[in-house]
């Protein structure tokens, strides 16, 4: 199944791309998921990342289906 990744911030500065499109196996979990994005891009180990599902917040559990959407991007504090 495809799933489109948007990365923001520094972790599209990291990575050198905005999106990609990913194929995953029916079933997978947004943990795992993220777990071979960050495979794919070793370069956001250095950043402490959050992670969403369709615009909501992540907290790897969530089954990934066919044509979702999964944002990385790195914590970010106001003022």
């Amino acid at each position: 199944m495809k799933v489109r990744v948007l990365f923001f911030g520094a972790t599209a500065d990291a990575t050198g791309e905005r999106e990609i499109e990913i194929d995953l196996t029916d079933s997978t979990k947004a943990g795992n998921a993220f777990e071979r994005i960050v495979r794919e891009f070793p370069q956001l180990e250095k950043h402490s990342l959050l992670f969403a599902v369709n615009q909501e917040y992540a907290s790897g559990d969530e089954v990934i289906r066919n044509g979702d959407e999964l944002a990385v991007f790195t914590h970010v504090s106001g003022g």
